[in-house]
């Protein structure tokens, strides 16, 4: 049988690992290994962004949830990391550490009927392998039902476990979110789901910015953002800061032609207007 070949910050091949629910993969933000949970294998969000890597995306939630095969594939995952060749045969030198266990996949994970159960079963696993405390526990999420009890269940949780929220902020503009998440979600809804996250678990802002049609973010698209950065600090919204980031894998969805990097002055020249505005910013070209 053929060697999985090694992993690399570009490939996050959910189907790397031969199972389910659990992959791995090295991220190019954490600097090491993250072991992906992937909650929608079903391809399956109840947004659509732009720039997503998924391919076959469509709209829905995420399926029913295996919960005793999902334990069995984490436990063998972070014994092969753990204990095996893992990090010898799949990982590059330099990035050979595990850095957390990140809920993110081929959707929207808080879509999950079972995500409160979800996040005791990684926390059961997570003591049984002695990594509270010592690894992350991250949630990538749009943020979109944070507003339901059994989300919030879920999130209060992690905070026990060293967990963060990594919430999607493209853009503060209803038009921007149509554009880049397909999405109706008012910009003030979406908000006041970002100040329940806050407020339950540490949390970042996630923002993807690229060129469209080779026009970067418009003015007003940036100062929408930073009116949106000064409303946190001036409500006190404990956002940890903001994950900036540009485009490192190429989009699946059907406007992807339209889309291409941005220059890394321009990423570091928006961050320096964010952190002007009073967040911390780490860039991710």
């Amino acid at each position: 049988m053929a060697q999985p070949s090694p992993l690399t910050p570009i490939n996050h091949d959910r189907d790397s690992a031969g199972m389910t629910y659990v992959y791995p993969v090295v991220s190019r933000r954490a600097g090491g290994v993250s072991v992906g949970v992937n909650l929608n294998p079903n391809n399956a969000c109840n947004w659509a962004c732009v720039y997503c890597q998924v391919p076959g995306l469509t709209r829905g939630t995420a399926p029913e949830i295996d919960l005793a095969q999902l334990e069995a594939e984490l436990r063998t995952m972070l014994a092969d990391i753990l204990h095996g060749d893992f990090m010898q045969t799949r990982v590059p030198e330099g990035a050979r550490r595990l850095n957390d266990i990140a809920l993110s996949g081929n959707g929207e994970p808080t879509s999950a009927r079972a995500f409160p159960q979800v996040i005791e079963l990684i926390g059961r696993v997570m003591n049984d392998f002695d990594l509270v405390g010592k690894i992350k526990l991250v949630l990538i999420t749009n943020g979109s039902l944070a507003d339901r009890p059994r989300v919030q269940e879920g999130i209060g949780k992690m905070a026990a476990l060293n967990g963060e929220v990594w919430f999607k902020f493209d853009s503060a503009t209803a038009a921007g979110m149509r554009h880049v998440n397909q999405t109706r979600v008012s910009p003030d809804r979406q908000f006041e789901r970002l100040a329940i996250a806050a407020r339950l678990c540490p949390t970042w802002l996630q923002t993807c910015v690229f060129a469209l049609d080779g026009k970067p973010l418009s003015e007003a698209e940036q100062a929408a953002y930073l009116a949106a950065v000064a409303r946190i600090r001036q409500q006190s919204i404990p956002v940890r800061g903001v994950l900036l980031y540009g485009l490192a894998r190429p989009s699946m969805q059907p406007q992807a032609g339209r889309l291409s990097a941005l220059p890394a002055g321009w990423l570091e020249a928006f961050a320096e207007k964010i952190r002007a505005a009073g967040l911390q910013v780490l860039v991710s070209p």
